[in-house]
């Protein structure tokens, strides 16, 4: 996955009504519920069919940290479909997202002003049209790097163009990401 699929997923799970389940024993009830097959199951999560039944029947509680790991990622990720469709859905028609990131940005500018990339921490709200592009090229699989540049882009347009007031001609594009955030706005 990607800086900017992380963040996706994790403004996903902010917005979940009710926690996923915490046992092992559970949480694999939820995927085979899921997958409908402890063959299924076993795939997913790269163990043995006979591993998977013992988790169901709670014969062994604590899985290697690996697989425990891959557990609660394919719960997390199967988790409240319709409340993620239905935030995802919200910010794309009407409320948009808030990007906080810590980045280098590069900048293509008129002659006479400064293009040298700068390191800047930034919390923006995106409006809606700029979420509904990044959802769609999303679900499309677009990589990384068309994803970065819609969030730029939006970056561009809502914090250093200031919505059209300044900066004509700037041209920006995100070269590092320290870190990156994605939340919906409420």
């Amino acid at each position: 996955m990607s800086d900017i699929d992380d963040a996706l997923e994790r403004a996903d799970h902010e917005a979940f009504t009710r926690e996923p389940p915490k046992s092992t024993q559970k949480r694999v009830e939820f995927l085979l519920h899921q997958l409908k097959t402890t063959r299924a199951v076993a795939d997913l999560l790269s163990v043995s069919q006979r591993s998977v039944e013992r988790y169901l029947k709670a014969q062994r509680k604590t899985p290697p940290k690996a697989i425990a790991d891959r557990i609660e990622t394919e719960v997390r990720r199967r988790w409240q479909p319709r409340v993620r469709q239905r935030r995802r859905r919200q910010a794309a028609t009407s409320t948009g997202l808030t990007v906080e990131t810590r980045a280098r940005f590069g900048y293509t500018a008129p002659i006479g002003t400064t293009d040298d990339p700068r390191q800047r921490r930034l919390t923006v709200h995106l409006p809606p049209e700029y979420a509904d592009r990044l959802f769609q090229a999303q679900q499309q699989g677009a990589n990384e790097q068309r994803l970065r540049e819609i969030i730029a882009e939006g970056l561009q347009e809502m914090y250093f163009k200031d919505g059209g007031r300044r900066a004509q001609g700037l041209d920006v594009e995100i070269t590092d990401i320290d870190y990156l955030d994605i939340s919906y706005a409420p």
